[in-house]
C-alpha cells in the first residue's frame, strides 16, 4: 500500500510542477514578445573614424551620435575579406564569401 501512496503522491508532484512550469513559461514567453530595437546602418565607403561617436573631428553627424548616446555602439568587428563586396554579401547573407562564390570586388560600369 506504501508503494501505491509513493507512486500517486510522485504523479501528482510531477502534474503539478509541469503545470506551473507550464505557466511561468508562458509568463516568460508574454513578457518578451517586445520586438528588438535594433538599427543597423550598412554604408559603403564609410571609415573608421567618420561618424562623430567614433572620435570624427571633420564630420558633425548629430542625429547617428544621439543614438550611439542612447543605445549600445558596435566596437569591434573582423571582416570577412578584405574588399567590400563579398563582406556586404557576408552581412546580407549570413554566409562566408566562399560560400557566396563572391570573393573579389564586384566592378562597377566602365
Amino acid at each position: 500500500m506504501n508503494s501505491v501512496r509513493l507512486l500517486l503522491s510522485l504523479f501528482v508532484f510531477t502534474i503539478s510542477s509541469s503545470k506551473l512550469t507550464a505557466d511561468l513559461s508562458a509568463e516568460t514567453l508574454a513578457k518578451d514578445k517586445r520586438r528588438p530595437n535594433i538599427i543597423f546602418f550598412l554604408v559603403d565607403d564609410l571609415g573608421q573614424r567618420d561618424v562623430g561617436c567614433y572620435g570624427s573631428q571633420f564630420h558633425e553627424t548629430p542625429a547617428i551620435d544621439q543614438l550611439a548616446k542612447e543605445g549600445m555602439r558596435f566596437t569591434d568587428a573582423y571582416a570577412t575579406c578584405h574588399v567590400c563586396s563579398p563582406s556586404r554579401a557576408s552581412i546580407l547573407t549570413g554566409k562566408y564569401p566562399a560560400r557566396t562564390n563572391l570573393t573579389e570586388w564586384l566592378g562597377g560600369r566602365p
